[in-house]
């Protein structure tokens, strides 16, 4: 898995790095260019993620019809081009069309197929839990990077750097991940969107992802604005802010993923990360000293990488079989809403509000959140049992049709019948029994 995985998830992380580069810096950068208002700043800070959340399906449909590899290779020149544009860019229109180009190569729903093309069923949350570990640290190594190379050779560099990272992770695809495998699953019905839609599950972790990454793109919105503006920071200094919080970043997430997918903690991984959110909003918005401002915005960045490592996993396992492309797509989808969202309203009431009643809001949010997680039930207990299709007879797989299965489908590739049950009601035995 790991030879398959690693490959991908550097491309992944890759581009995610390009992406993250900027983020501390280009709220302060583009308010000073021709044109800008703090709206259209914070269009520039979100607006990749209105194109990826429209691109995701097309993209997603492309590589059905003509293959993962190309198609990420397509999404990658999109992006290489759009970071160049945003590189040259001198007022606030061509930069904000530049992160829309930059957001348009939306690959990240064709990584995620081409992962389940890759792996055995019972090793892909694993997998994506890798995958979103990837992330985590490519935006733990941007906060330091960012404003370092930033504050001393220019924002304009950062986006040269998200170019050759471009070509880097195209050269990767190529070279270093292998074709996937064709593969035909029979599944006992086909996905349906009302379902998935109407999941309350998947409605809550689709909620999650949304506030998740709204919160993060209004942090890097009012963290560098109100640092250089209210504190009289440099741009070369705010790697002392973006430091400390990647440390404990990173220091959270390995614990974090630990205790989620080893130790079954998903709801509690999730509550604890909401806490954090609520309190460093509190901290950044009604602090008057710069010591706690930073330690407001390293204890946000705790609980976003508390957060990354799972989101994928989770969700996932909130879905059937069936459904998992879509489900995947709908829920990457909410998230790209929620960075687009959170930089837009940032900005508006950035303008408008002070920052104080903002972060109440914010708070207030955070507690209806919580109520939602804690009611969602602990995924831990839904187990897989994979059975040798030699050992059965293919038509008893009627008698799975009962309140003992959650789900079930026939792998036809690997040879196997695939049941999930409820480790609480049902067993790997009872399975047995059942297709005997």
């Amino acid at each position: 898995m790991i030879k398959s995985i690693l490959p991908l998830s550097s491309i992944i992380a890759l581009r995610f790095l390009g992406l993250f580069l900027v983020l501390p810096v280009i709220s302060a950068y583009a308010i000073n260019l021709e044109g800008a208002t703090t709206t259209l700043v914070g269009v520039v800070v979100g607006g990749y993620a209105l194109t990826q959340m429209i691109f995701q399906v097309p993209f997603g449909v492309i590589s059905d019809k003509l293959g993962r590899k190309g198609t990420i290779v397509m999404g990658l020149i999109l992006f290489i081009i759009g970071s160049f544009i945003c590189a040259i860019s001198e007022d606030i229109w061509t930069l904000v069309f530049g992160r829309f180009l930059q957001g348009a190569g939306a690959i990240g729903a064709v990584v995620t197929a081409m992962i389940s093309d890759l792996v055995p069923e019972e090793k892909r949350p694993k997998a994506m839990a890798l995958m979103g570990g990837s992330i985590a640290i490519a935006f733990a190594i941007s906060m330091l990077a960012g404003p370092t190379i930033g504050g001393y050779f220019g924002i304009e560099a950062l986006f040269y750097i998200t170019m050759i990272l471009g070509f880097v992770s195209i050269f990767v695809l190529l070279k270093k991940v292998p074709n996937p495998p064709k593969i035909t699953h029979t599944y006992n019905q086909k996905a349906k969107l009302n379902e998935v839609l109407g999941n309350a599950n998947l409605i809550k972790m689709n909620i999650t992802n949304f506030l998740q990454k709204g919160l993060m793109t209004f942090a890097f919105m009012i963290i560098p604005m109100v640092l250089i503006k209210d504190f009289q920071w440099v741009i070369t200094d705010l790697w002392q802010v973006y430091l400390p919080a990647m440390i404990l970043g990173l220091l959270a997430m390995g614990p974090a993923a630990v205790m989620a997918e080893k130790k079954g903690k998903f709801k509690e991984i999730l509550i604890i990360g909401i806490v954090l959110f609520a309190v460093s909003y509190l901290i950044l918005g009604l602090t008057s000293s710069s010591v706690a401002f930073i330690i407001g915005v390293a204890i946000f960045f705790a609980g976003f990488n508390m957060h990354e490592p799972i989101m994928q996993s989770l969700a996932s396992k909130f879905a059937k079989v069936h459904q998992r492309g879509l489900v995947l797509g709908i829920f990457n989808s909410a998230g790209y809403l929620g960075t687009f969202v959170g930089g837009v309203i940032g900005g508006i009431f950035f303008q408008s509000a002070s920052l104080s009643s903002i972060v109440i809001a914010i708070a207030i949010i955070c507690l209806i959140w919580i109520v939602l997680i804690a009611k969602m039930p602990n995924p831990a207990k839904m187990k897989f049992a994979y059975l040798p299709l030699d050992d059965y007879k293919l038509e008893n797989t009627e008698k799975l049709h009962n309140e003992l299965v959650e789900e079930w489908y026939v792998n036809n590739t690997e040879n196997i019948i695939a049941v999930k049950y409820n480790s609480e009601t049902s067993s790997e035995e009872k399975i047995k029994e059942l297709l005997k």
